[in-house]
């Protein structure tokens, strides 16, 4: 579970990242073994397709007001990929020998998807207010982190899963930081506005 959970948190913060990720270690090693309808996702030319929407994701979220328009285009992105990631991986299965998970499998889209959905309005909304507060400076900033920790965290749920939890708090930690900040910058902008003499 913590497996599918991490992958479906990082396609939240970037699609393609962990369907990228998750498919160069299928097609390459044998770390990941996808199950029945997902080899696709090992499929060189698949991931030809998603390394080009990979590196267009990259650039377009780097620039400010663009970065918006993605991230409502993405809206239905990033949850379908969080519910791609999350079933392909199987990771319930591996880890108690039940197939439960295998059984069931709209269980395991449904919990990427709302991960990966939790994630992305998160992202979405926190995105325009750091344009605001650092004047579209802190959006390439800002998206750099995003994919970095998109790819360690895709890392992380496939090498080290129970390191997931640390990740998530830490990414839990983060958020409760910005949005603090983010209330701040808000506060002392009214409080300048009220106390700016009047024009």
């Amino acid at each position: 579970m913590l497996t599918g959970l991490g992958l479906s948190t990082a396609a939240g913060l970037n699609a393609y990242i962990p369907l990228m990720v998750v498919g160069v270690l299928a097609h390459f090693t044998d770390k990941i073994h996808l199950p029945a309808g997902y080899d696709w996702l090992a499929n060189p030319a698949v991931l030809a397709v998603v390394g080009v929407l990979l590196l267009a994701e990259i650039v377009l979220d780097k620039i400010p007001v663009v970065d918006h328009v993605n991230d409502v285009i993405q809206t239905a992105v990033r949850p379908l990929a969080g519910g791609v990631v999350f079933s392909a991986t199987q990771a319930a299965a591996a880890i108690d020998n039940s197939t439960w998970m295998a059984d069931h499998p709209g269980v395991g889209w449904a919990l990427g998807i709302v991960t990966a959905l939790i994630v992305h309005l998160i992202k979405a909304g926190a995105r325009p207010v750091v344009n605001a507060t650092t004047v579209g400076t802190g959006a390439p900033v800002v998206s750099t982190m995003e994919d970095a920790g998109s790819l360690s965290l895709s890392l992380v749920a496939i090498f080290l899963p129970l390191l997931v939890i640390v990740a998530l708090a830490l990414l839990a930690f983060i958020l409760w930081r910005l949005i603090r900040r983010i209330k701040r910058v808000r506060a002392a902008r009214r409080l300048t506005r009220l106390n700016a003499p009047p024009t």
